[in-house]
């Protein structure tokens, strides 16, 4: 994946806890809402089997990553897999130089400014700002006042009704998960809510003023 890529449409979901047969109709739910980009959280069970199942049943209509990468063997599991991206809710060294490496993209998590700071000279290409529901758009901002060159991805927190608001104070993109993927609407089958709620977050970005 380029980066430019996801920033067409810097929205990107989490997946954790899913299981194998969630697979399928998730992907055409998430295609269908107009979703672009996905991750499988690592401490999934069976995670390198359920990126590969994805990206077969994605046939190329969704970038698919993994998420909560905490070291460098998860990280090659992930990209043995076939994930186009790395995500992680800190910043290893290790698995930023295996990412440089590999040219994989690298989001890895931080939070203070010297954190945010330090993950981007990384190699970030974008630090994902976490949890971002707890400081708010405001505090982007901020951040972005004497960090203007870096790109910053918000995860935690982020709705339909302030998802403007946090690319408005500077978010370069956005994350949801558990929020929209509900273990109860996944475990009742109720694709179509997890739908109209992607949907509603898909137009929210592109009707941000």
């Amino acid at each position: 994946m380029k980066i430019q890529d996801f920033k067409n449409l810097p929205i990107l979901g989490i997946l954790r806890g899913i299981s194998t047969g969630e697979i399928s109709p998730v992907v055409e739910t998430c295609v269908l809402s107009g979703l672009k980009t996905i991750e499988i959280t690592m401490n999934t069970d069976g995670a390198p089997t359920l990126i590969k199942k994805m990206i077969q049943e994605a046939a190329g209509r969704l970038t698919i990553g993994a998420g909560t990468v905490l070291s460098v063997e998860d990280a090659q599991k992930a990209k043995d897999a076939g994930a186009a991206f790395i995500v992680a809710p800190n910043l290893n060294p290790g698995v930023a130089d295996f990412c440089k490496k590999q040219r994989l993209l690298f989001f890895p998590g931080a939070l203070t400014p010297g954190e945010i700071f330090q993950a981007w000279e990384a190699g970030a290409a974008m630090v994902k700002v976490f949890p971002s529901g707890f400081f708010g758009p405001e505090y982007f901002k901020e951040i972005k006042g004497p960090f203007n060159q870096i790109e910053l991805l918000a995860c935690g927190g982020v709705n339909a009704d302030n998802i403007g608001e946090f690319f408005r104070c500077g978010a370069s993109a956005v994350a949801f998960g558990a929020s929209v993927f509900k273990k109860e609407w996944l475990r009742e089958k109720s694709f179509d809510k997890i739908g109209n709620e992607i949907q509603k977050l898909v137009k929210a970005y592109q009707n941000r003023a």
